[in-house]
């Protein structure tokens, strides 16, 4: 007769034989899963060695057609702004590196460059606005008038249009030395520009930015750059707004302009203002300008070519 004891043992006989299968069969389960892993990990590991390599020498040739166009940059633009006058203006966050070099490729066009105003944070600060508006209602020259638009970049735009530009139609300053001078001072002592020695009016204008504005508000101050530079374009012979990678994003200046039909109409815009090229093709919109074209250039997909005369 079989006992109690006897279906104990011969259960538990089983579980054991159970429980030592599955750690004898996970154990060699892991092993072969430890291994395919392993391989995998050193097939993804020579792909990025190998998309690494890539990419540096992807690099090296665009550090190499850069250093290119720096060198043939001045000849490409030889002669196309001869006697003509140019005023820079750089945002907060434009690089001092790509305003100097644009400044020596334009006079190699011929231009003369009569000067820097540099805005600073203050002035595409939305907290600042209503003071920067009060401002410029109180410093505009007598005997022009304040654009219609009643954001501070528009107004501001009109306000400094009439004293960095002199008249499209006249080719006469807009406003006396004395009015430029309250103008530049009133809104250098209330922090919103820093004015470089010697500024002084000129037929067209670059307004030079960064990338993309990024934090708190950046499509706001991004916004005052991009229509401070439609209404400059709209004060002058023409201008142009050039920015560096990101520029042409929606949270950057040249992206804003951009989005907006109105103001490509009129301004030019450039989104590689960071390479060789980017300067050479700044200084050819600079020229289109003043035969009354515009048009959106560089590297971005909002742009429609590349330069100007070229396809897109």
């Amino acid at each position: 007769m079989i006992s109690l004891r006897y279906h104990v043992v011969s259960v538990a006989a089983v579980f054991l034989a159970l429980a030592v299968g599955v750690v004898l069969g996970s154990t060699a389960i892991s092993g072969r899963l430890l291994s395919g892993l392993t391989d995998d990990n050193g097939a993804l590991g020579r792909e990025v060695a190998s998309l690494q390599e890539q990419r540096n020498a992807l690099d090296a040739r665009v550090a190499d057609a850069d250093r290119f166009a720096g060198s043939v940059g001045p000849l490409a633009v030889k002669g196309q702004l001869a006697d003509r006058t140019v005023v820079l203006v750089t945002a907060a966050d434009a690089r001092p590196e790509d305003r100097d070099a644009l400044a020596e490729l334009l006079r190699a066009a011929g231009a003369t460059v009569t000067g820097e105003l540099q805005l600073t944070e203050a002035f595409a600060d939305p907290d600042k606005a209503d003071q920067l508006l009060g401002m410029v209602a109180r410093l505009q020259p007598a005997g022009t008038r304040l654009p219609a638009g009643s954001d501070p970049g528009t107004r501001a735009g009109g306000l400094l249009g009439s004293v960095l530009l002199i008249g499209k139609d006249t080719n006469q300053p807009q406003a006396t030395e004395d009015e430029i001078a309250a103008a530049l001072g009133g809104l250098s002592s209330a922090g919103f520009v820093k004015p470089g020695q010697g500024l002084r009016p000129a037929q067209l204008a670059v307004v030079l930015t960064g990338g993309r504005v990024d934090g708190e508000s950046a499509g706001d101050r991004a916004a005052v750059v991009a229509r401070f530079a439609t209404q400059l374009d709209r004060s002058g012979a023409g201008a142009v707004l050039a920015g560096g990678q990101g520029s042409a994003e929606g949270t950057g200046p040249v992206g804003v302009v951009r989005a907006d039909t109105a103001a490509t109409s009129v301004l030019s815009t450039v989104d590689t203002l960071d390479l060789a090229a980017g300067r050479v093709v700044t200084v050819l919109a600079l020229r289109e300008q003043l035969e009354g074209k515009a048009g959106r250039y560089g590297a971005a997909g909002n742009a429609e070519a590349p330069a100007p005369g070229a396809s897109g």
